[in-house]
């Protein structure tokens, strides 16, 4: 299984932007083969911390704090995409944005710890 992120770039503070995360290797059996999709950030020196998730049927969402409202999260299972609409964009959601899979529920691809699979990250500058 192979996750890729993509979709990142600049933008002014107050604009959007959408990153999205193929997933390839599923057997597609269920919707991602029973995983559930989230989406990390990380800034130099910080720990990763969880931005959203989706769960596999795409029915179930979950949201970081720092996010929830700003962000959504959908997926397409045919095409194997999760899809982060970032919104009302801040200074301080710069950094490098990573896509994760874990078996299970949204709420298990909410904890870094312990995904099955994890793409390389797209990197956000959101200028002031």
């Amino acid at each position: 299984v192979q996750l890729q992120a993509s979709g990142g770039g600049l933008v002014q503070s107050g604009g959007s932007l959408k990153l999205s995360c193929t997933a390839s290797g599923f057997d597609y059996r269920e919707p991602f083969d029973g995983h559930s999709l989230g989406w990390f950030r990380q800034v130099p020196g910080k720990e990763r911390e969880f931005v959203i998730s989706i769960s596999s049927s795409g029915r179930s969402t979950y949201y970081g704090d720092s996010v929830e409202g700003r962000f959504t999260i959908s997926s397409d299972n045919a095409k194997g995409t999760v899809d982060l609409q970032m919104d009302h964009l801040k200074p301080e959601d710069t950094a490098v944005y990573y896509c994760g899979a874990v078996e299970g529920s949204a709420v298990a691809a909410s904890c870094m710890v312990g995904m099955d699979y994890w793409g390389k990250g797209t990197l956000v500058t959101v200028s002031s």
